[in-house]
């Protein structure tokens, strides 16, 4: 191309996926989406025009169908507290002001909560949003990173933004492998160590001595991010108690599940004190807005609802539980708001029954790396979008295995 950059990042026949969960993908031709730009840099031109997650509008639009029961995204289908929904009603007044950039009565309620200094509390927008601002915070191009093969996924989508090179060790008995994360991290030498516990998409967790273990496990340099969106849900015993100040880790909550706000993109850090301050360099000052912030601190207040919800989830799990059973397939343990029901054979027969079921207008998603790629992942749910996917599921299986000659 003389007189000019050559584009980078494009190339005939080239199609850009779009993840419908954990691996679980759905493909649009290149030529429905932007062509790459040449101004981008080499690096975010060279990266794969994919995006974690595919939310549900996303999937109807593609499939021109409507969706009867969204199950697919862990979102908390009960709903949030009345007293966050009245917040934000009286904060809906006041949209024309930007939200406290400091976001000073969240931040010092959230550590009232965890009995530590506000200096360790770092509010922003969802633990993805956290995430990212971790990731560009602490890893070079070519710094080594470790997780879970098939752990979730948007921590892998910052590292590969900013350039990190990703190590993943595969899952055992269903579980992230504790044991192979550090024996990953003191090979490379790794600055970061990602975990989610409870664990999205298995729902499996370890107990809190076995996540100290590792900590202690890991190098001095190695920061260990404890992802502990589904904290509410799990049993006693699981979440350990680490000082904030631990210069090793750094823990991250959501409001998303428990609390149901996650069309509020809110969640939190916990963490020591200097890396926590570090996050003023890099985010955005006004992202968490003031609708979001009063949402969050009246959710917070609620402790009841929680502990309803908790309990709602619960219910939920076991019916779906019971469920699965009933059409020969085995719900794993989960201590999240969602099941991960094995379905008995492969990827592509766990496939077939996913597409069966947004056929027939029930939203789930699926882990995309094996071995956990033999599943569907179905969120806890109301009482009627399990009464539709109750409806969906014995069609669905059938069909698949009609069409795996079973």
């Amino acid at each position: 191309m003389a007189g000019g950059r050559r584009p980078r990042g494009t190339r005939r026949g080239q199609e850009a996926t779009l993840a419908a969960g954990s691996g679980a993908h759905h493909s649009l031709p290149m030529s429905d989406l932007p062509m790459s730009d040449p101004r981008l840099t080499p690096l975010a031109a060279a990266l794969p025009a994919t995006v974690p997650f595919v939310g549900p509008e996303a999937i109807e639009r593609q499939r021109h169908l409507t969706f009867t029961a969204r199950l697919g995204a862990n979102e908390n289908g009960f709903g949030p507290s009345p007293r966050a929904v009245a917040a934000m009603e009286r904060a809906a007044r006041e949209v024309w002001m930007y939200g406290d950039p400091e976001m000073h009565d969240l931040r010092a309620a959230l550590a009232a909560r965890h009995g530590c200094d506000p200096a360790h509390v770092m509010p922003g927008e969802g633990i993805d949003g956290l995430l990212g601002l971790l990731v560009r915070l602490t890893v070079e191009p070519g710094s080594p990173v470790v997780t879970s093969r098939g752990s979730y996924p948007t921590f892998a989508f910052h590292v590969a933004g900013f350039g990190g090179r990703l190590l993943t060790a595969p899952y055992r008995d269903d579980r992230p492998d504790l044991d192979a994360l550090a024996a990953l991290a003191r090979e490379s030498g790794a600055c970061l160590v990602y975990l989610a516990n409870p664990d999205n998409p298995s729902g499996a967790w370890h107990a809190a001595k076995t996540v100290q273990r590792l900590l202690d496990d890991l190098p001095r340099e190695t920061l260990l991010v404890l992802d502990e969106a589904y904290a509410e849900f799990a049993p006693e015993g699981t979440l350990p108690d680490c000082d904030p100040a631990d210069p090793r880790l750094i823990r991250l909550r959501s409001f998303s599940k428990a609390h149901g706000l996650a069309g509020l993109r809110v969640g939190y850090a916990l963490g020591p004190a200097g890396l926590i301050a570090a996050f003023d360099r890099v985010r955005n000052h006004f992202g968490l807005g003031r609708l979001a912030q009063a949402g969050a601190l009246a959710a917070l207040e609620d402790d009841a609802w929680v502990t309803q919800t908790v309990e709602r989830v619960a219910a939920a799990r076991d019916r779906i539980a019971r469920l699965a059973h009933a059409e020969g397939l085995v719900p794993l343990p989960s201590a999240t708001n969602f099941v991960t029901i094995d379905c008995g054979r492969d990827g592509p027969f766990a496939r077939a029954v996913l597409e069966g079921l947004l056929r027939r207008g029930i939203f789930v998603r699926m882990p995309g790396a094996a071995p956990l790629d033999r599943c569907i992942r179905v969120s806890a749910g109301p009482d009627e979008a399990l009464a539709a996917f109750a409806a969906a599921l014995p069609a669905a299986l059938a069909e698949a295995r009609e069409g795996a000659g079973c």
